[in-house]
């Protein structure tokens, strides 16, 4: 046959955002297990806890899917925002720790945290811009980002000082070009809640330097340290805030893909700079959560009990204890801060006392090969020579992980430590 030439390709820029998402990475470790080793695999690398028995949605949220399904009102096609009766239900659920009150016309619909991410960044970039992002990190936003050729620049979490914002490195970093800095609390990948106080100054920050907020709360309220949750629309009078939040954790259902973006901005700033038209002609031309998920939401918010979103965050106290307190005996790993929310701890590697781990990613591939255990490396995040490890899961699962760790750390350390 004739050789023809082309005039098509893959587009490059997208595969290389595509490599640096946690997916990615979690698929390439898991390409180095090894196929003959006869134990379970442990997978303390995702943030999915759904797949244990001990983390199963609430009864009420399956009986509210059930209802919407029997009902035959949402078969159709959904308004592009969403449907009215979820954003009014989302609207209430969130205004019960405002000063102000959200109405359905602040909520839009998405599928899932990662569209309202993706809508977010969208929205907010125009030639020349750049955003701040926290490091480490949830590397969905660069790969977003780097999609859309929107500039990133890191700012630090400050391990020393319970992970809190590198205030002074935001205004060093900030220039007429940025738009927005996005935080995440509880933390992924660390843990750490923030305080009232610090996220007051995080806001007088972003006041001062003209940008907004954008705050990824897709973990509220599962907290079980000393520090409560603070929801950053609080501060929404000092700075227009876009809070970020979806069922999926909270109700442990990430395969739901329900998400919302907010506006919480009671002074309407928003609105007139054309946010809010760019949020909703973006979602114009999206796809949207299927309208029975959608139909359900009333339901799902209004009738789990708080008894379940309490065993829930006891089960998740008692995991990060766990996993502490293993950690504190293995002599080359340690934990710079004790979670006090979400459903990770960072680790950090003392490379000089082992033999034969050259990084993390090198520490993360051999630990799947040796142990078929796998957890995150620190560099998908932005933490070279740290890893992510995923306690939310069966006990006796990360008991077992956590028992291979420490074993595979064993091995590895030089035999003169």
């Amino acid at each position: 046959m004739e050789s023809k030439r082309w005039c098509f390709q893959g587009n490059q820029d997208l595969q290389k955002a595509s490599a640096i998402t946690i997916g990615g990475v979690l698929a390439m470790l898991r390409g180095n297990l090894n196929k003959d080793d006869p134990r379970p695999l442990i997978p303390l690398g995702h943030g999915d806890p759904s797949c244990f028995p001990s983390f199963r949605t609430s009864a009420a949220a399956v009986d509210a899917i059930v209802t919407a399904l029997q009902s035959h009102e949402y078969n159709s096609y959904a308004p592009i925002v969403g449907v009215l009766p979820a954003r009014r239900a989302i609207a209430d659920h969130l205004n019960r720790e405002l000063p102000y009150k959200l109405s359905p016309d602040d909520v839009y619909l998405t599928v899932g945290c990662r569209q309202a991410i993706e809508i977010s960044l969208a929205a907010l970039n125009r030639p020349g811009a750049n955003i701040l992002l926290p490091r480490p990190g949830f590397p969905t936003y660069e790969a977003y980002a780097a999609s859309k050729n929107l500039e990133v620049r890191h700012f630090d979490l400050l391990p020393d000082n319970d992970w809190e914002v590198d205030l002074d490195g935001i205004e060093a970093l900030a220039d007429e070009n940025t738009v927005a800095m996005v935080i995440i609390n509880p933390g992924n990948p660390c843990g750490n809640v923030f305080s009232y106080d610090h996220l007051k100054k995080v806001a007088d920050t972003a006041r001062k330097l003209g940008i907004l907020v954008i705050a990824d709360e897709v973990y509220d309220h599962l907290t079980f340290g000393s520090t409560p949750f603070v929801p950053m629309g609080v501060f929404g009078s000092i700075v227009p805030v876009l809070t970020l939040g979806a069922i999926s954790k909270r109700w442990l259902v990430p395969g739901w893909r329900l998400g919302w973006i907010v506006t919480t901005d009671p002074n309407g700033i928003l609105n007139q700079t054309g946010v809010v038209k760019s949020i909703t002609s973006i979602l114009n031309i999206s796809q949207y959560p299927a309208t029975f998920i959608q139909g359900a939401v009333p339901r799902i918010i209004e009738n789990t009990k708080e008894d379940f979103f309490t065993k829930i965050i006891g089960m998740l106290r008692e995991a990060a204890d766990i996993c502490c307190n293993t950690i504190d005996e293995i002599p080359c790993i340690s934990c710079p801060k004790k979670p006090e929310g979400g459903m990770f701890v960072v680790v950090k590697l003392n490379l000089t006392m082992m033999e034969g781990i050259n990084d993390d990613v090198d520490f993360c591939m051999k630990l799947a090969n040796e142990e078929n255990v796998l957890v995150l490396p620190g560099a998908a995040v932005g933490m070279k020579n740290y890893v992510r490890i995923t306690f939310a899961c069966e006990l006796s699962s990360l008991e077992d992980g956590l028992t291979r760790i420490k074993a595979f750390c064993k091995r590895h350390t030089k035999i003169n430590q």
